[in-house]
């Protein structure tokens, strides 16, 4: 339908939509605040007086709904209102940055500019580039995280206004704004907009499954109004006798969360038991608000039967985005099991609106595992610009939407982590260094290894020692964003450590065998032994993968200068720059299953025709073996959904870089100190590491045996040399068993 209004009728909405918004600002405006609102909006008007929405409509509105939203439900203040009535301006018209500074300030000028840096980043199909965009914008975070929350209010509004849009760009902005901008309102605290933004990417995403829940949400309302003044009946007279102010709601699940529980439960909209949930917001009797909640949750347990171990208690520890509240589930009326959310005001508030209201209400010191902690953590993780993009953006994702538990330090301290995270997280949580020198931890008095998974109550000590060093084996257990990113760059550090010791090994080698190094010979190798960069000859020359019967065929190929030029011509051509790139390419050359990283027979799906790299997973069909398929396989759900017990994870990876286990079988004489003699040969080889030991002495002699992991052949030849100068060993073989 076309959009007809005049312009007379158009300047009366307008100035009733600037009503509207300074009516219900969420703080109280000073008279300053109010002159500096009115002034963004008589400049705004004036820059977009020209401009139209899709729909028609004057482009005025869009920034208007914006600060409505930055005010009303995320409660910001005069200068994020004015910002956000300002957001597309220095974008979209001749005014500029120092124009904002000269006219409404520093602040206002700071968030505009960031704003108007998001804006200009280039919108592209590479994943790759929108993960370094994405990364750009949140070191927006650095300048003032108002810059991200009117952000995520300008991402609602156009949700709320896509229609006019072709299809192919809805399904984009809407995969988008789940991927993100959802995950990264559930982290700032802002419940209500993180839901209707799920819901709304929901609707362009799948639309017939969001209008079937929206149809039966609608057609079960009454019903549910109904069960709500049931269960409220019960309350009524024992809350009133306690002098408690109170109202009682009922709250449905989101579209996106009864979706989601289908999906994951395999369910039909009916069988999901627990759509809505019941919330008693209270205004306090006494200074005490926890106790008046106890006091409540007492009243609520003696009507109703609680679940014991739906017990959740955020008041005494609140979550780290300020979020507080008492859970309990019960059984309601009609045997139904109910959530029940107690609240006081202040705390419906902070839940309902997040980061702003979590700081108008902030008293004395700041809480090391809330809002500003997390922000801090991430300003850190984004200023090392050695992690790739991509990676950044799923280790970033990982800790959006966790859960959380809390494990307390040897001081009683309380710390926050994901739910899932493993000792070796805790470590990195407390400092990097304490994370990079772990050797172990203590969980409740009892020694554990780095990847135990922590629950909520344990104590936990780090044990730390100088000579340890990271492994890339740590990546498979820990799951903080931190600890991921710190764990990538050491091994960065040591990868780089060790191809510079290659590159002096293979100098000094290549000397021998009467060879001048250069970047011709370099060329050469790398080609020879069908690597990608002067990096990767290195560092396998530097850990052993590259030994020197290898280097001697090289060498011998060199020399007759016939056969050369025909391997020449059949490899691939040596990249140039290879020798200028100081980075470490992966050259994924086999792929391992399950939890143990077993190496098996394995074919590749036609229908998705995975290569190299590609995230995958492993299926066991009945008649063909293992098919692997990549992730985002169009078979991928249904296989995921209907056959879990048939999936494998499997993964890709470089050999160099891999360990491997390998059992030896020792015995000799026992002598006294025989087997902290064996245990110091191992730990001074560097990237060995016992997985297992067991030695046995009888009458004068000893055996046993000993799991170890390597990086390869050479270093176990190694290895095993040094073992057997160790006064009393007479044997030592490389066996299959323990």
């Amino acid at each position: 339908m076309a959009y007809t209004v005049s312009i007379e009728e158009e300047n009366k909405e307008i100035a009733s939509r600037y009503k509207d918004l300074l009516k219900g600002t969420y703080q109280t405006l000073s008279k300053e605040g109010k002159k500096l609102i009115r002034s963004a909006f008589d400049l705004a008007v004036e820059a977009h007086s020209e401009q139209r929405r899709k729909t028609g409509e004057p482009y005025i509105y869009h920034p208007i709904a914006v600060a409505k939203i930055v005010a009303y439900e995320i409660g910001l203040g005069a200068t994020s209102i004015a910002a956000a009535l300002l957001h597309d301006v220095v974008e979209d018209t001749d005014y500029t940055v120092e124009d904002m500074e000269r006219l409404f300030g520093e602040n206002v000028a700071r968030i505009v500019s960031g704003l108007t840096k998001i804006s200009h980043l280039k919108k592209d199909k590479d994943f790759s580039i929108q993960a370094e965009n994405f990364r750009k914008m949140l070191l927006t975070l650095n300048d003032d995280v108002r810059v991200i929350l009117i952000k995520i209010a300008d991402r609602l509004h156009n949700m709320q206004t896509m229609d006019a849009m072709p299809a192919h760009k809805q399904v984009k902005i809407a995969s988008e704004t789940l991927y993100i901008y959802a995950p990264l309102a559930h982290r700032l605290g802002l419940y209500n907009i993180k839901t209707e933004l799920e819901d709304l990417g929901l609707k362009y995403t799948e639309p017939e499954v969001y209008s079937d829940i929206l149809s039966k949400i609608k057609a079960s309302k009454e019903d549910q109004q109904k069960y709500i003044e049931s269960f409220s009946n019960k309350l009524h007279e024992a809350l009133k006798k306690e002098d408690f102010q109170y109202v009682i709601k009922g709250r449905s699940k989101s579209i996106f969360s009864i979706r989601r529980k289908m999906r994951k439960q395999n369910v039909s909209y009916d069988e999901v038991y627990d759509k809505f949930a019941i919330r008693i917001i209270y205004k306090p009797t006494s200074k005490d608000e926890k106790f008046d909640a106890w006091k409540i949750y007492s009243i609520v347990t003696d009507h109703f039967k609680p679940n014991p171990s739906r017990l959740r208690d955020w008041i005494s520890q609140p979550k780290s985005t300020g979020y507080e509240a008492l859970h309990i589930t019960v059984i309601g009326p009609e045997s139904q099991w109910v959530e029940v959310q107690i609240r006081s005001e202040r705390m419906d508030e902070i839940a309902e609106k997040g980061y702003a209201a979590h700081f108008k209400y902030k008293q004395g010191e700041v809480r090391e595992n809330g809002l500003e902690g997390w922000l801090n953590k991430l300003k850190e993780t984004l200023e090392n610009h050695s992690i790739d993009a991509v990676d950044f953006v799923e280790d970033f994702k990982l800790n959006l939407y966790s859960k959380e538990i809390f494990v307390f330090t040897p001081k009683g301290d309380l710390k926050s982590l994901p739910k899932g995270a493993s000792a070796l997280d805790f470590a990195f949580s407390i400092h990097t260094d304490v994370g990079l020198k772990c050797r172990g931890a203590k969980v409740n008095g009892k020694l554990v290894p780095l990847s135990h998974e922590l629950k909520s109550g344990d104590q936990v000590e780090v044990q730390t020692t100088a000579a340890n060093k990271p492994n890339v084996r740590w990546l498979d257990f820990v799951i903080t964003a931190r600890a991921r990113t710190k764990i990538k760059a050491a091994l960065k550090d040591e990868e780089k450590r060790i191809a510079e010791e290659g590159k002096a090994i293979l100098t000094r080698k290549l000397r021998h065998l009467k060879i001048s190094i250069n970047d011709k010979v370099v060329n050469e190798m790398v080609s020879y032994f069908q690597l990608r960069t002067s990096f990767d000859l290195f560092y396998r020359i530097g850990n052993g993968a590259i030994d020197n019967t290898q280097l001697k065929a090289f060498v011998s190929q060199k020399n007759n200068a016939f056969i050369s030029f025909f391997k020449n011509k059949l490899k691939r051509s040596p990249n140039k720059n290879a020798t200028d790139k100081e980075e470490v390419t992966s050259k994924y050359d086999a792929l391992v299953f399950g939890q143990d990283d077993e190496q098996l027979d394995y074919k590749l799906a036609k229908c998705c025709n995975p290569i190299p790299g590609d995230d995958v997973f492993g299926f066991v069909t009945i008649n063909d073996g293992i098919k692997v398929h990549k992730k985002d396989c169009p078979n991928a759900i249904s296989m995921q959904s209907n056959y879990a017990y048939r999936v494998m994870p499997a993964t890709w990876i470089d050999s160099s870089k891999e360990e491997f286990t390998a059992i030896l079988h020792i015995s000799g004489i026992d002598k006294k100190g025989i087997v902290n003699n064996l245990t110091k040969i191992i730990s001074s080889n560097m990237d060995v590491y016992i997985n297992n030991i067991n030695i046995s002495g009888n009458q004068g002699v000893f055996d046993g045996k000993l799991s170890i992991s390597v990086k390869n052949k050479s270093q176990l030849t190694k290895l095993i040399t040094s073992i057997k100068k160790v006064d009393g060993v007479q044997k030592i073989e490389r066996v299959n068993t323990m």
